[in-house]
């Protein structure tokens, strides 16, 4: 299964968003094509009322621990509440350039 599949179906069954999207951000890297190592999420989820920013990324980070463990070298996090994703109308800043290397 490839990986973005499983973080999609994983935060699906955990966390029950109202909103989710995992881009395969790899391509924008200096690593071998067709790798899956760098990603962005952007999820909205209910269990995140009342929740600091650090604790959000904690609980993803739980969910995604055998992927962390075992591929992901990257994981760009954008987790919201529905009002905070109301209040950005949808949009959300796209991911900087990679300074890692050149291709």
């Amino acid at each position: 299964m490839q990986m973005q599949t499983r973080i999609t179906e994983k935060l699906q069954a955990e966390l029950h968003p109202t909103h989710l999207e995992v881009v395969n951000e790899s391509h924008m890297h200096n690593v071998p094509a067709n790798s899956e190592s760098h990603f962005k999420v952007t999820i909205v989820s209910d269990q995140f009322e009342g929740k600091m920013l650090i604790a959000r990324h904690r609980l993803i980070n739980k969910v995604l621990a055998s992927e962390l463990d075992g591929g992901i070298h990257a994981l760009a996090l954008h987790t919201l509440t529905a009002t905070e994703w109301q209040k950005k109308a949808g949009h959300i800043a796209d991911s900087p350039p990679c300074h890692g290397g050149s291709k």
